[in-house]
């Protein structure tokens, strides 16, 4: 009898511990995903306030470029193209196709804004204009803390993407359906700093 018993203990025991271990793995990867997730939200709230003072750039800039009409249009699409990736990847972060989606339509908006700040230099009034500096100097601000926060969202994403993917995780990740997260990135080069807008 107290053989029995004794087995029967240590098959709890074993027992209790795959639990715990499954439960611990489990509790990890979901604080990693929520990590991953916030650190998004993070970008999100920076690229609204981005979306935001751009229409307030271009309209200033219409008064005194009238005839680059066509450079006006392409950003305000650009960004209208953007803001919409941009609320797709904030409903679901971890939507790798949503992700692959803003990081072209940043670089394409990141691309017509580099263009409208070069031709704006060629207009001397438009350079002069206060309303004009203030934008810049805010959209300036902008992209570097953008630049900030994608940096800590590709670092809890490859946090999370290491812990799914290594032994004995990926057993718990696979039996939970934990996918992997996508990272944040600007397709072009010339585009993963912010775009030059000072009028000096």
């Amino acid at each position: 009898m107290p053989v029995i018993l004794i087995f029967i203990v240590i098959v709890l025991v074993v027992l209790l511990g795959l639990i715990g271990f499954v439960i611990g793995g489990y509790n990890k990867l979901v604080t990693l995903r929520n990590r991953f997730k916030n650190a998004y939200a993070q970008i999100d709230v920076q690229l609204k306030r981005r979306y935001d003072l751009i229409p307030n750039l271009v309209e200033t800039a219409k008064g005194y470029i009238k005839h680059e009409r066509e450079t006006l249009e392409a950003v305000t699409q650009a960004r209208n193209i953007a803001y919409a990736a941009a609320k797709a990847a904030a409903a679901n972060p971890g939507d790798a196709g949503a992700m692959k989606s803003l990081g072209t339509a940043e670089t394409g908006l990141g691309g017509t804004l580099s263009r409208l700040m070069m031709v704006s230099e060629a207009y001397p009034d438009l350079k002069a204009n206060q309303n004009m500096m203030q934008l810049t100097e805010e959209l300036t601000s902008t992209e570097n803390k953008i630049s900030f926060a994608r940096q800590a969202y590709n670092d809890s994403v490859m946090a999370y993407n290491t812990d799914r993917e290594v032994f004995p995780s990926n057993l718990i990740a696979g039996m939970f359906n934990f996918g992997p997260a996508e990272l944040f990135v600007i397709d072009k080069p010339e585009q993963k700093d912010a775009p030059k807008v000072s009028f000096s």
